[in-house]
């Protein structure tokens, strides 16, 4: 397991943004591992009635909490929120709250963004390594990149990575609306319509017995190409 100093000034000024919805079980041990690296972290408490938020608070996490379940999106969106207020911060991610991610991915991500030539840095599941993506979620997710004309025009492959660095200027232009999972496809738009400078990098996935057992792959894939449908005819 990566581990770096957290005293390290080459992350201080990096925030990483955990949205969580009923994780208590395991929401400690993903904020201890991420802080293991990355002093700064924020988990968004999205309505949980299983204490999700006192045990991100006990791993030492800031935590802001909605009193109701909103979906992914808006987590991500207060969390982002919460965290460009922070002094200093200047690098943001977006990490899982299910063990899904690794941190090294994230430090790698972050190296990207600092050679200076892009804006938003997002993992992928299937630039050119083996995955052990499973073979419904890999089709669905790979179909959803290939049909949208933003994924190709990007050059994109994975729909629906939740592992994503990006820096202030998108910080600070993040306006998500869609507040379920079809945030992931929202993300993605305003990146086209704002002219983010977007690379991808290759990303493990950890699936586990309990990420594999909350997966709705399908159904989520679905949510994807129909969100951004909406989104498409509403903007224009």
């Amino acid at each position: 397991m990566l581990r770096i100093d957290t005293s390290d000034m080459r992350y201080r000024d990096v925030w990483v943004v955990i949205p969580a919805y009923h994780e208590a079980t395991v929401i400690g041990d993903v904020i201890t591992d991420v802080r293991s690296v990355f002093a700064n972290v924020v988990c968004v408490d999205d309505g949980s009635e299983d204490g999700t938020g006192d045990a991100a608070l006990r791993a030492g996490a800031h935590v802001v909490t909605h009193p109701v379940n909103l979906g992914q999106g808006a987590a991500i969106q207060t969390g982002v929120e919460y965290a460009r207020r922070r002094p200093g911060a200047e690098v943001f991610a977006t990490f899982d709250a299910d063990g899904q991610h690794r941190v090294a991915d994230v430090v790698t991500m972050i190296e990207r963004l600092r050679a200076g030539d892009v804006d938003l840095v997002v993992g992928t599941r299937f630039a050119g390594a083996a995955t052990q993506t499973p073979l419904l979620k890999r089709w669905v997710l790979k179909t959803v990149a290939r049909v949208s004309p933003r994924n190709r025009e990007l050059g994109l492959t994975d729909a629906h990575n939740g592992l994503r660095v990006f820096g202030r200027r998108v910080a600070d232009e993040l306006d998500l609306t869609i507040s379920g999972m079809g945030h992931a496809g929202e993300f993605i738009a305003l990146a086209h319509e704002r002219h983010w400078r977007v690379a991808e990098v290759p990303v493990d996935i950890l699936y586990t017995d309990y990420s594999k057992a909350k997966g709705q792959p399908l159904l989520n894939g679905v949510n994807i190409v129909f969100d951004g449908l909406l989104r498409r005819r509403t903007t224009r």
